[in-house]
């Protein structure tokens, strides 16, 4: 198979597999926690609590007219995970580890989206603290946001890529 095709399907799978994991255990939550009150663990650092969170990042924008929190949470992101798709696939200025990153973070984006569209709301469900602090309430697609956040950071500070595969080839095929 073709490097092109090995990024794209690389791509998808990840997106897929983020949203596919996200979507599973956001199923769990609302047919296991929903009506029952927040259970604790591991000396209170974990919590499962059932939200709904009908805004953004700790609860941005739920109080929005319906209009415009269509348009800045269901449509505009939309947009964009679309168009960040495309350049994970196709872009040659990304390596390896960006292209896995951003497709962590676009498959996070899509499955809150697809909540967001779905049930005017996403299921949000777990909560960690130490030393008395406490994360907001948040989900799976949480989670692969900040993974690939975590994966892409190093690169946002590297002046010079060097070391890092370069994804244009002579052949001027991406490369993976």
């Amino acid at each position: 198979m073709n490097k092109k095709w090995t990024r794209i399907l690389l791509v998808l799978g990840i997106i897929a597999a983020n949203i596919g994991l996200d979507q599973w255990t956001k199923v769990w939550a609302r047919n296991t926690l929903q009506f029952r009150p927040m259970e604790s663990y591991w000396n209170d650092f974990f919590r499962l609590i059932y939200v709904e969170n009908r805004g953004a990042f700790l609860s941005l924008g739920s109080d929005l007219s319906d209009w415009v929190r269509t348009l800045v949470l269901h449509l505009f992101p939309a947009v964009l995970l679309g168009a960040l798709t495309l350049y994970a696939m196709f872009s040659k200025a990304l390596n390896k580890w960006q292209i896995v990153g951003m497709s962590f973070i676009i498959g996070g984006g899509i499955s809150n989206v697809y909540d967001r569209i779905l049930y005017s709301a996403v299921t949000d469900f777990m909560n960690m603290g130490l030393f008395g602090l406490r994360t907001g309430i948040f989900n799976f697609a949480d989670v692969s946001i900040m993974v690939g956040l975590g994966i892409m950071l190093p690169f946002a500070f590297k002046k010079d890529p060097e070391g890092e595969p370069v994804l244009e080839e002579e052949t001027g095929e991406p490369t993976i």
